[in-house]
């Protein structure tokens, strides 16, 4: 497989999130689905919409979201939506929690773990998507990039339980907590991997490398960030992006970044970027060019 194109610039601002797209060179047809973190109730690092706005309004899309496994202030339609008001995404954009009346199933063959994925019926109204990732750490994945928000991002509540208990139908709530942490994040691939076999080409990634804690903006109480930021990438491969995100923080000469990379590798989460590799959905090869 030949290297992966990944663009990326030190610019921090919402004009640089489109310039980036635009490198791309990539046409996403139809009715366009963003994908982005909503950000939980109390978290201070998400993704604001203000500067996501431009983008947002240049593809002409819709934020979509789905309802979590857990509690707090996302896992009903109901709070979810008051959340999106609160957080100022409604106040900009069409906003819809793909979960919001039932999910559907996407077959996955040759999953790992996993042979099929729950996800929000409305993903059935989209004909192409733009995964637009706050990359960070993640308390039980290690990091959130691109593959977290294919999988656990796009799966429905019940879908996000489903990948937390690596296919356990009745998985409690405790047991998400419980799984085996590999066939874990090897379900993470599996989901990852119907996803982009919906969209096929027509999809697109955006991993923003700001406000970089060890927790991710699920987390109601998250750390502060643990090193400076580095800027924003974009690629049509998102096993490539989310390595060179690995990478950008590795090679750093931020000292913050032990405790980032603490998380990341006592939680394996490269692991889920090696089964995407083994799922054909991605590379690790990478040119990494930079946008001035």
């Amino acid at each position: 497989m030949e290297k992966a194109k990944v663009y990326f610039t030190k610019e921090l601002t919402p004009e640089s999130v489109v310039k980036m797209f635009k490198t791309l060179e990539k046409d996403l047809p139809g009715k366009v689905a963003v994908k982005i973190h909503s950000g939980e109730e109390g978290n201070q690092n998400y993704l604001r919409p203000e500067f996501v706005k431009p983008m947002l309004e240049y593809v002409n899309g819709t934020i979509v979201e789905c309802n979590t496994a857990y509690d707090g202030e996302r896992n009903t339609t109901e709070k979810h939506k008051k959340l999106m008001e609160n957080h100022g995404w409604s106040k900009y954009f069409n906003v819809d929690i793909m979960d919001a009346e039932e999910d559907i199933t996407l077959e996955i063959p040759n999953g790992k773990v996993i042979k099929k994925n729950y996800v929000g019926k409305d993903i059935e109204n989209y004909d192409s998507m733009l995964v637009l990732s706050h990359f960070k750490g993640h308390p039980m994945g290690g990091y959130g990039g691109a593959l977290k928000q294919l999988s656990i991002g796009v799966a429905s509540g019940k879908g996000k339980r489903y990948i937390h208990c690596a296919g356990a139908e009745n998985g409690s709530y405790d047991d998400m907590f419980r799984t085996d942490q590999i066939k874990f994040l090897e379900s993470m691939a599996d989901a990852a991997s119907s996803v982009t076999k919906y969209f096929g080409d027509n999809i697109a990634y955006i991993n923003v490398m700001c406000n970089m804690s060890v927790d991710c903006d699920c987390c109601n109480v998250a750390e502060d960030p643990c090193m400076k930021d580095i800027g924003i990438l974009a690629s049509l491969d998102p096993v490539a992006i989310d390595q060179a995100c690995i990478d950008l923080v590795i090679n750093s000469d931020d000292p913050g970044k032990d405790h980032l990379l603490e998380r990341i590798n006592s939680r394996h989460g490269t692991h889920t970027i090696d089964a995407a590799v083994d799922l054909g959905i991605g590379t690790k090869e990478y040119e990494l060019i930079e946008v001035e």
